[in-house]
């Protein structure tokens, strides 16, 4: 008897949405798990199709309405990695509703609408699955959800944004300032033309957002996680790594320390949330501290497994398209929703949020940097 192959829909052919597709064209076996159903395409959705056909998609598969894709009777799963937070959010809603799967690579939608849309796949039974979101192409959320499962977990952190790691780097090896540094990471394609979301930690503000839910089963939102290192002068600093001066890093570097962008959750013995994304000041020679250009690295600390690290490309097309692909073939294989594993969400909104306490060190432009070990 032949087994009903799963038919996908790829909304956006851009750096992730490419890599996905590529995979499709060149018949990936991956894509035919012995243990599930095979993973066929069904069709790409793409503003852009004349730029797709340019990069080798098949117009025939092609469509530039992807309202329409979502609400097609041959599509059974749904690939949204065009970003953003509108249409993409809308988007992901109408297939879930519909009850289609969706795999998507939006951290973004993930961690602003985490509670409608994960409510929503409870009513309908669908599956969305986000492993992309966060990490890139390391597994972390499906460990962290179903291996870890056992454990209690106690605090997550890591160095979850590529561009800001590279920035900090290139000014602690070459004693280069902020807007220097920040130019070549342009040039290099690893900021954005306009970089706010890396540079000012709101990117890796919404990835502890969603690392949040599966440590500790609760939606936090994403505007009450601390982005600020405090001052001397006692008034909030500047946002993410915008603030940071080459004065400060060789300060920090003749004390035997450098600075990491490093988002940290854990749980408070009053059982509030702590939660912040801020520079702070690492050993040099520490896991963090080594962790240097765009590599990301995140560690838990839980009972009774103790600490575990996962350290790896945290951005790029191919490694996105990866974590896509496994997710892919998770649903194939008849696996849940990424949460799935983890303790269930009970709301959170009554649960006090608030910046991650501790020592912290003065550098002198006057900020106050937390300090890691």
């Amino acid at each position: 008897m032949s087994i009903l192959p799963l038919r996908v829909g790829v909304i956006g052919a851009g750096t992730v949405g490419r890599e996905v597709v590529r995979s499709f064209l060149e018949r990936s076996p991956r894509l035919a798990p012995s243990d599930g159903r095979p993973l066929v395409l069904a069709g790409i959705a793409e503003k852009f199709t004349e730029r797709a056909i340019a990069n080798g998609i098949p117009a025939e598969l092609l469509t530039d309405d992807a309202f329409a894709l979502v609400g097609r009777d041959d599509v059974d799963v749904i690939v949204e990695t065009m970003g953003g937070d509108e249409p993409a959010h809308s988007l992901v809603r109408a297939a879930l509703a519909a009850g289609r799967h969706v795999v998507t690579a939006n951290k973004h939608v993930i961690a602003h609408h985490g509670p409608e849309l994960e409510a929503l796949t409870r009513e309908t039974g669908s599956v969305l699955r986000f492993e992309a979101a966060v990490g890139g192409g390391i597994p972390l959320l499906g460990p962290i959800a179903q291996d870890l499962a056992a454990n209690r977990i106690a605090r997550v952190r890591g160095i979850l944004n590529g561009t800001t790691n590279y920035m900090l780097t290139a000014m602690a090896r070459d004693g280069r300032d902020y807007a220097d540094v920040l130019r070549e990471a342009q040039a290099k394609g690893y900021a954005e033309a306009d970089p706010t979301a890396d540079v000012e930690g709101l990117d890796a503000v919404n990835k502890l957002v969603i690392l949040a839910r599966l440590a500790f089963g609760l939606w936090i939102p994403p505007e009450a996680v601390s982005n600020c290192a405090g001052s001397t002068s006692g008034k909030p600093g500047t946002p993410g790594i915008t603030g940071v001066t080459a004065e400060d890093v060789a300060a920090l570097g003749a004390e035997g320390r450098t600075l990491r962008l490093i988002a940290t959750t854990r749980l408070a013995e009053d059982c509030a949330i702590e939660a912040s994304v801020v520079p702070t000041a690492v050993p040099a020679g520490s896991p963090f501290g080594r962790c240097n250009g765009v590599l990301n690295r995140v560690e838990v600390d839980a009972e009774p497994v103790g600490r575990v690290a996962f350290e790896g490309p945290g951005a790029g097309g191919a490694a996105a398209g990866a974590a896509v692909l496994s997710d892919l073939v998770s649903i194939a294989r008849g696996l849940g929703s990424t949460w799935g594993g983890a303790v269930r969400a009970e709301g959170g909104a009554d649960v006090p949020v608030r910046p991650v306490d501790g020592e912290c060190v003065a550098a002198p432009s006057g900020a106050c940097y937390p300090v890691g070990d």
